[in-house]
């Protein structure tokens, strides 16, 4: 099928799959396309991607499938999100020279995170960045890489993260947007929204801000399609491409999150949340970092495993079904199940937690299995589970003052109804759906017209149409007060045992 008129096109590379669309200038869905891969772990705590052999290559493919609806001519503008922040050394012909370090789901740089606080002081760090040092920051991941990889850190000429690259690949231009900027702590500054030197000698040694990108808004043109990137996806030469972001941030902007009170909850593989506000309330507990349009501040938290349990859960407990029937049958069999599971409670800490315990150490716990226990209690515990986790970060946020209006969900995870009234009724909130669901590529799309010029920020309000709402059960929810003390003394009593067997 061919369409006529102008088309956007977003392109979202995620943990475990990238996705593409085609959008009208008022946001009608033209076509979309999705790519599976997958992520390497070399070693417990370490999470990497190839950034030619995935997150390019997805790049590639998505665009190419999606230009066979349309001519090139008629796409205005690009725009990319990505996992992130991720840690991307490149050399001076700006090639990869190892796999990309992911984002807070790699532990490994707990070492020098240790090290930068003892050597600058926790409080000046955090007074500098407006956050604490935590498996989501890139400077300490900066000097793992400079400490353990030393050949590869001699011949680094760039540090980038993935949505950066990949508009590097379009455009021949090294930019990052404010939001991951931030994330590359403690070298970029809140205040001054530029990167700083007064703590560079700790994180890049004899080196200079140099290796870093520039540094813009997410919707602004980082410039356009070269000649070698429109021969290898077939987009026009001279095509505008935007800036771009990480893939939660174009999630929120896919659903509307974008005035002051919006909460985006995103249901991925892990759970993220963008928070809109007025000012910035730097918390240890959570994230302040820049929004998706110039001036904007975010208040933004993310757990460690989520999605990515629930998918854990279908590859172990349901490997006699191909992929979408386990799930079809472990929500069914979920459902079935009473709140409180009959008695189990786990903590979804499988690859560590985020946020607000930023803990690399901490593991999955499961208590209180008897033999009368199935499958289906044990993945409704993991739903209940990240209901806690959820309401423990709302918790978070409400202690800073934030002004949450609405909550809107969006990702992967609200196909599960089930999950969805789980977690309104474990926190007590309603959450908002939208028609279109298809998430970051959707924003994206948006932030291309922006880039091109063909867009203005309040043209999203009629790119989003309400679905339905989630309002939480009264019978649930008090079901759900009783157990969440006991969720967050489980961590609190398991915490010695795990933090040695994660050491072991």
């Amino acid at each position: 099928m061919t369409v006529r008129g102008p088309v956007l096109l977003g392109l979202d590379v995620g943990t475990y799959s990238s996705k593409g669309v085609l959008t009208t200038l008022d946001g009608q869905i033209i076509a979309q396309h999705v790519v599976a891969h997958g992520v390497s772990m070399p070693a417990p705590g370490q999470v990497e991607q190839d950034a030619d052999a995935v997150w390019w290559a997805d790049a590639q493919s998505l665009i190419r499938a999606l230009l066979e609806t349309v001519d090139p001519t008629q796409v205005m503008g690009v725009a990319c999100s990505a996992i992130g922040p991720t840690l991307l050394p490149l050399n001076k012909h700006g090639q990869p020279l190892r796999p990309g370090i992911l984002y807070g789901i790699d532990t490994r740089a707990g070492a020098q995170i240790d090290a930068l606080n003892h050597e600058l002081g926790e409080e000046l760090l955090f007074t500098h960045s407006q956050m604490a040092l935590t498996s989501q920051a890139i400077g300490p991941k900066i000097r793992w890489l400079r400490e353990r990889e030393p050949d590869v850190w001699a011949r680094t000429q760039t540090l980038t993260t993935a949505s950066s690259y990949l508009v590097y690949r379009l455009t021949g231009r090294h930019v990052m947007d404010h939001h991951t900027g931030a994330h590359f702590m403690p070298l970029y500054d809140p205040r001054t929204r530029q990167w700083s030197e007064t703590f560079c000698p700790a994180v890049l040694a004899d080196r200079g801000l140099d290796l870093l990108p520039e540094l813009a808004w997410s919707d602004e043109r980082a410039g356009e399609v070269t000649s070698e990137a429109g021969q290898l996806t077939g987009l026009l030469p001279g095509t505008p491409v935007a800036v771009g972001t990480v893939d939660a941030l174009a999630e929120a902007i896919s659903v509307g999150a974008t005035q002051s009170g919006d909460l985006m909850v995103m249901y991925g593989s892990t759970t993220f949340f963008v928070l809109v506000q007025p000012l910035s309330t730097p918390d240890p507990r959570v994230w302040s970092v820049g929004g998706a349009f110039a001036g904007q501040v975010n208040l933004a938290a993310g757990m460690g495993t989520t999605g990515s349990l629930t998918r854990w859960m279908a590859d172990e407990f349901a490997r006699d079904l191909p992929t979408e029937q386990a799930y079809g049958a472990l929500f069914a069999e979920a459902a079935r199940i009473p709140p409180g599971a009959d008695g189990l409670l786990m903590l979804p800490y499988f690859s560590g937690e985020r946020t607000p315990i930023n803990d690399p150490q901490a593991r999955g716990v499961i208590a209180g299995l008897t033999l009368a226990h199935t499958r289906g209690h044990l993945f409704r515990a993991a739903l209940e589970g990240v209901g806690f986790g959820i309401r423990h970060n709302l918790e978070a946020f409400r202690d800073l003052g934030a002004d949450i209006r609405r909550v809107i969900a969006v990702g992967g995870g609200t196909k599960g109804r089930v999950w969805l009234q789980i977690v309104s009724d474990v926190t007590g909130v309603a959450q908002e759906m939208t028609q279109v669901s298809l998430g970051a590529s959707y924003g994206d799309a948006f932030l291309a017209g922006r880039a091109a010029g063909v867009l203005a920020p309040e043209d999203l309000q009629g790119w989003i149409q309400p679905a339905e709402l989630v309002v939480p059960e009264a019978a649930a929810k008090a079901a759900y007060d009783r157990l969440y003390p006991l969720y967050r003394e489980l961590y609190t009593s398991t915490r010695s045992v795990v933090h040695a067997l994660s050491r072991s």
